[in-house]
């Protein structure tokens, strides 16, 4: 059984490593023409919003999110949402359309992308070769239009704040990394704002009648990237080789007393390659959960009192001689990354 759960978390490692290297490999000596600088010459993000010639504000640019497991209110899933998004988990989230090498559709809140703005056309230009259209020629949204994997976007004015309504996304992608889904129904309205040179602010907001009983609304943020450029990352290998499924290793849980369980709550840090990433852990009726590379939720089941299999199929091993040096190793083919625990604040 450790060899068929160990296959698929060399192949999931593998493939996470891949999508996250725009993350942490980016060119950082291209210097950004045209940005406003401080008198050392740094990038200036505080700086005003730049505007394009007809007063709007001006998006363009690199900019990049945090990755992130969408905060849905648990009465706005409907029992069926929440059945499906515990079968993703317990099959090691294999069918994540990135793990498959297709589109993630409208999942990537976060990752890196180039917005190009004119009057009457906006493109994002994912890491991953997708890209987006949004129209501000004046048409509005399709009653019906065909349904495919980055859907149809229309945007206009509302002052400064650019409202975007998006329709005809097919079901064949998620809406974060835990597998959240969505049907044909999907509508989206994002509200842009871009606050200063350095930060957009967005509100989402999203209906689905056949997934949520209710609407419901997140915001998040995307940072500019100045002196830099974009590294591709393409999957280069999917998920159809991957054996296992978290139900097959809880059967061979060990058992470990809550007081040991509790030795390891706390907050971690460290890198993830060159990435800095952060592990928090904590104790649940019993459990031990972790936030994943993708910032997924997940659980670790023990197979001694300090190895644990994570239901992202990744290992976690801690150590400790005190809680002064102890620490957390997440063990993959990519290496084992170890993050040292955080002082109390």
């Amino acid at each position: 059984m450790r060899s068929l759960l160990m296959k698929i978390v060399a192949s999931a490692a593998l493939l996470v490593c891949a999508l996250a290297t725009s993350l942490d490999a980016q060119w950082l000596t291209r210097r950004t023409p045209g940005i406003p600088r401080t008198p050392d010459g740094k990038p200036n993000l505080e700086a005003p919003a730049p505007r394009q010639a007809e007063g709007h504000p001006d998006f363009s640019g690199i900019w990049a999110g945090r990755n992130v497991v969408i905060p849905v209110p648990e009465d706005a899933l409907t029992p069926n949402s929440k059945e499906l998004l515990r079968d993703r988990e317990n099959d090691y989230f294999k069918g994540r359309p990135a793990f498959k090498c297709r589109p993630s559709g409208p999942e990537p809140i976060g990752g890196w992308k180039r917005i190009v703005q004119t009057p009457t056309l906006i493109t994002i230009l994912n890491d991953d070769l997708t890209y987006r259209l949004i129209f501000l020629d004046g048409r509005t949204l399709e009653p019906d239009p065909a349904r495919t994997w980055m859907g149809y976007s229309v945007g206009h004015w509302d002052g400064d704040t650019l409202v975007v309504e998006s329709y005809g996304f097919n079901d064949r992608t998620w809406l974060d990394a835990r597998g959240l889904p969505h049907t044909e129904a999907l509508r989206t309205t994002e509200r842009y704002r871009r606050r200063n040179f350095g930060l957009i602010e967005v509100e989402l907001s999203v209906t689905d009648p056949a997934v949520f009983d209710r609407s419901w609304t997140l915001s998040y943020e995307l940072q500019f990237r100045p002196d830099t450029e974009i590294v591709e990352a393409v999957c280069e290998g999917d998920s159809s080789g991957w054996v296992g499924r978290v139900s097959d290793a809880d059967p061979g849980a060990v058992a470990v007393p809550s007081p040991i369980l509790a030795r390891y709550v706390g907050v971690y840090s460290g890198l993830w390659g060159l990435a800095p990433r952060t592990v928090r852990v904590r104790l649940e009726q019993g459990a031990l959960y972790v936030n994943g590379v993708l910032g997924e939720q997940v659980r670790l089941i023990p197979q001694s009192e300090s190895l644990f299999m994570g239901t992202n199929g990744l290992w976690y091993r801690f150590d400790s001689n005190g809680d002064a040096s102890a620490f957390v190793f997440e063990q993959h083919v990519s290496g084992d990354w170890r993050f040292g625990r955080q002082p109390e604040k």
